[in-house]
């Protein structure tokens, strides 16, 4: 075999591997809901709220500007959804924005 067929035959596999992969990582992802939404946009407001690890390293930190940006989108979602949601997801966006504006304001008075 040439070195250019074996180049191109890691290539190959390679490619193969990637496709795999992501074909992996797309069955691990939940399904697009919208109360999967609203979890996730929680989660990064838990996450700059320092109440979570950055999934990258692993560290609490606080980030009280990018904490009241992910609170301020789920109260504009809330606004812009009102009359149009299920009880569930009423309920569940209600709940974890009181939820958040609590932590949100422990979070600023302990620095």
């Amino acid at each position: 075999m040439s070195e250019k067929e074996r180049a191109e035959q890691a290539q190959g596999q390679a490619k193969n591997s990637e496709e795999k992969k992501g074909q992996e990582e797309q069955i691990l992802l939940p399904e697009v809901t919208f109360a999967s939404f609203i979890v996730s946009l929680s989660t990064a407001a838990l996450v700059h709220l320092g109440e979570m690890e950055e999934p990258g390293s692993g560290t609490k930190e606080k980030n009280l500007a990018m904490a009241k940006h992910s609170i301020d989108t789920l109260a504009m979602l809330q606004e812009k959804t009102n009359g149009n949601l299920d009880e569930e997801e009423k309920a569940l966006l209600d709940h974890i924005l009181f939820d958040l504006r609590l932590k949100f304001v422990k979070a600023s008075k302990s620095g």
